[in-house]
């Protein structure tokens, strides 16, 4: 089924209800979202894009990058959302490896995007040609895409710090979707999904369930999350529904509490992506109610691994910090969504007893087709039907999935995966540099920041602010470290591998 129907759905159904929205201020009725969708559609056949073909965005969070999404579904095409905040040499690898025929992209990094993606047509969505690209144009009947086929290329960082794209195909969506509903929210024509959140990722992804209800889609005029303009938002629309990262929670919380809000007009607040302490869910519900819901989820299986409802939250609140139970259960990332399995797996693949420790493992329907141009990692990932996350936990008698650690090393800061290996490879270009291991320190304000551990070569000087200006000629800026650890040598074992386990324990005693 091609996504593009359900905005196809909404249009015919509720013509004149609002549908797009730039910060408080109405730009499209569902009407008119179809209409521009469509028109953009016929400018790209026009421009030869074809079924198959991949698009990409590399856009700050706008009204029009849903009608560009919807675009390329309707003629059959495959949308590969870029995040913004990379590097233009990091997003050119992406159209590069894609295959990407074309990248919409603003006018801040167009013209650098253009010199790096030789390959890539990249077109300013602000300049006089995409305006011309959707002149006056009947739109072309819909592809009838199969439920198997790629719809969406999410790409996610493997252990390596190489980009991987995973294929996520109309089936995995509708899955997600159905997850959604069943699980962590309903959705009414009533509500605002407000895209605070980087729209090429989970934000983006949450779009599906509020088309099929005919609900308000709104981006901020910021364009990103600012507490604040959240809180006037929900003021002046009402029913705000959003996803965020820990960090923006406590953002969000701090904005509220300094202006004597209670967070009225916020709906629901879907949050993930790197971990939530319980002082400060706690803190958060005791100002603002009811209106968390917790997900966890990858890419490989969009934001459909377990769920903690809003019903968890309320009952370990009510039950009190010196209830163990529920607090247990208020750290964890709850139990599993209904639509997939989830399961901990020691090393010989066998399902472990409750409480121990091991691999995490999911099933169903919302599991990628597999990564793009690239079968051994596909078959790494997915063995026996199961996707192998790389996430160590454990599940409980009563199927609570509560993390442990992260087997990949990942360091997720502010609700971004971070990869070691490329912050790593980027540093490791300076000819000042060495040796380096990069880890992640635990952080109230971001959940971890990325402390780099640099052995300098003998007799060269070099400072924090030489590795810092490196790093953003080679990297995005939110993968930077924060923190530099100079150190003569690296621990290592009997075979040379860097013991970060010895790197982690002495960063404790570091300030």
């Amino acid at each position: 089924m091609n996504p593009a129907v359900w905005l196809q759905r909404a249009a015919w159904r509720w013509p004149d209800r609002p549908a797009l929205f730039s910060g408080a201020t109405e730009v499209a009725s569902y009407a008119e979202f179809r209409a521009r969708a469509g028109a953009l559609a016929a400018g790209l056949v026009g421009q030869g894009i074809g079924p198959g073909d991949r698009v990409a965005l590399f856009l700050a969070n706008r009204p029009d990058y849903l009608v560009a999404m919807q675009a390329i579904w309707w003629i059959g095409a495959v949308t590969v959302p870029v995040n913004f905040k990379l590097h233009p040499k990091e997003a050119a690898f992406i159209l590069d490896h894609s295959g990407a025929r074309l990248c919409f992209a603003d006018g801040h990094h167009a013209g650098e995007l253009a010199g790096l993606a030789p390959t890539t047509r990249v077109l300013d969505m602000d300049s006089a040609a995409f305006v011309d690209l959707v002149a006056d144009a009947p739109p072309p009947p819909l592809h009838p895409t199969a439920q198997d086929d790629t719809a969406w290329l999410f790409y996610t960082s493997g252990t390596t710090g190489q980009p991987k794209g995973v294929m996520l195909s109309p089936a995995n969506l509708q899955a997600m979707c159905l997850g959604y509903l069943a699980d962590v929210d309903a959705v009414s024509a009533a509500d605002a999904k407000v895209y605070a959140a980087p729209m090429s990722h989970g934000a983006g992804l949450y779009q599906f369930m509020y088309l099929m209800c005919g609900a308000r889609h709104v981006v901020p005029a910021s364009g990103g999350f600012d507490g604040d303009e959240i809180l006037d938002l929900a003021a002046r629309l009402g029913n705000l529904c959003f996803f965020a990262a820990p960090t923006m929670i406590r953002r969000l919380i701090a904005a509220a509490r300094a202006r004597g809000s209670r967070g009225d007009g916020v709906r629901t607040i879907v949050y993930g992506g790197g971990p939530m302490y319980l002082a400060d869910i706690r803190d958060a519900m005791a100002l603002f109610g009811p209106r968390f819901v917790q997900i966890y989820g990858q890419g490989e299986t969009p934001m459909t691994i377990t769920v903690l409802t809003r019903a968890a939250h309320v009952e370990a609140l009510a039950a009190g910090p010196q209830d163990a139970t529920h607090s247990r259960r208020l750290a964890s990332v709850g139990v599993a969504n209904a639509g997939c399995e989830v399961a901990v797996l020691g090393r010989d693949g066998a399902a472990l007893p409750p409480n121990a420790m091991g691999e995490i493992a999911v099933r169903g329907p919302s599991v990628m087709k597999g990564y793009w141009q690239d079968r051994a990692a596909t078959a790494a990932a997915i063995r026996d039907g199961w996707l192998y996350t790389g996430d160590v936990g454990a599940l409980d008698e009563a199927g609570f999935l509560t993390l442990h650690d992260r087997s990949k090393d990942v360091i997720i800061s502010g609700g971004t995966n971070i990869y070691p290996r490329e912050v790593e490879e980027a540093l490791l270009t300076h000819p000042a540099v060495a040796e380096v291991s990069v880890i992640g320190q635990a952080d109230a304000e971001w959940g971890e920041i990325v402390v780099a551990c640099v052995v300098p070569e003998e007799g060269v000087q070099v400072d924090d602010r030489t590795l810092d200006a490196h790093c953003l000629t080679q990297i995005a800026r939110f993968k930077r470290p924060k923190h530099y650890v100079w150190l003569t040598d690296l621990p290592k074992n009997a075979y040379g591998k860097v013991l970060k386990t010895e790197l982690r324990k002495a960063l404790t005693g570091v300030q």
